[in-house]
């Protein structure tokens, strides 16, 4: 697997956006920024979602500082995936998602664009999505949409991973829903991939997705 290296912002980020937007929407493509903290379980949901899916192709475009674990794993799944490296960027730009796009040359699919984990830099840069999804992890904390505003404000949906440890780590969900929905009306999906039990909610998050999908077909 060829690895992309990111060295340098490129200025022009919007204009590089539009084309992307372009290029996914020739190409009959849902694409979907999914941004988090590191740890909060992106690579197992977007695993957890193709298989949901099924009929429906699923590619990832990976974003690690270092590395290519996840998108290894993720081909050995039969998800085809391509690798992007920021060498110490804490986030994805325009111009390297188009090389990421052309490695995976995925038609007729939902495209993942996991970016780099972090709850700030990401927020800012539009990268030619159709949405964004926010991964946040239970043992986080309920305060993050307080202290995270801009990453909570921008995402159009938020995945709300690793519910089955509410109790165990006191999470508080109306104090989470408050600061939200204070600022952002986007769904909340609880979600639990705990190995070795049936998922939980993933149907309903692949749900979303499916009908996203089918209107961008009628579009």
């Amino acid at each position: 697997m060829e690895v992309i290296i990111m060295k340098e912002l490129l200025e022009g980020n919007e204009k590089l956006a539009e084309e992307n937007r372009r290029y996914f929407a020739d190409r009959h493509i849902l694409a979907i920024n999914l941004m988090g903290a590191p740890g909060a379980g992106k690579t197992t949901l977007i695993s957890a979602i193709a298989k949901e899916l099924g009929d429906i192709p699923v590619g990832v475009i990976e974003g690690d500082i270092a590395s290519s674990i996840d998108a290894e794993n993720l081909e050995k799944q039969g998800i085809h995936s391509s690798q992007i490296n920021t060498c110490g960027e804490c986030h994805l730009d325009s111009r390297v998602i188009r090389d990421g796009a052309d490695q995976i040359d995925m038609r007729d699919a939902i495209v993942f664009i996991e970016n780099v984990g972090n709850l700030i830099c990401p927020a800012e840069f539009d990268l030619g999505e159709n949405i964004r999804f926010l991964a946040a992890s239970v043992p986080e904390g309920d305060d993050k949409p307080f202290k995270y505003v801009p990453m909570f404000s921008y995402a159009d949906v938020v995945v709300l991973t690793k519910c089955d440890l509410k109790e165990a780590v006191g999470f508080d969900n109306t104090n989470f829903l408050k600061g939200l929905q204070a600022i952002s009306q986007a769904p909340v999906f609880d979600v639990s991939l705990k190995k070795g039990t049936l998922p939980s909610g993933i149907s309903a998050v692949a749900g979303y997705l499916r009908k996203k999908y089918e209107e961008l077909s009628l579009s």
